[in-house]
């Protein structure tokens, strides 16, 4: 499942990642594998947070709760507020509303 976690990272989603960006991820078990955190250690060098990082912080952090339970819930509250029709119209609703998220929004967070 790690070989299959860093392709995704790979070929999709690093790639729109903007320089110098910090990578967090949870402690899902592919996740933490080792093969995994030398492909981090190597690609975000000391800029990633999650099990066995550098900047590991603890579980339920005030810093990083918000994401998993205001961002995530208001993401999939208004994705799914009416009916998805096929994958592209999926991947546009998730675009469409994680734009719609202000820097202000998340302050206020």
């Amino acid at each position: 499942m790690s070989n299959i976690y860093i392709d995704m990272l790979q070929l999709y989603a690093v790639p729109q990642f903007p320089e110098g960006v910090i990578f967090q991820q949870d402690g899902a078990p592919p996740h933490y594998g080792n093969m995994v955190h030398e492909f981090l250690d190597t690609t975000f060098a000391q800029r990633w947070i999650g099990r066995g990082a550098v900047m590991a912080w603890p579980p339920r952090s005030p810093d990083t709760t918000p994401l998993d339970f205001y961002l995530w819930g208001y993401v999939k509250q208004h994705v799914y507020s009416e009916r998805i029709n096929n994958i592209n119209n999926l991947k546009q609703r998730i675009t469409d509303v994680i734009h719609s998220v202000t820097p202000d929004v998340l302050t206020r967070v």
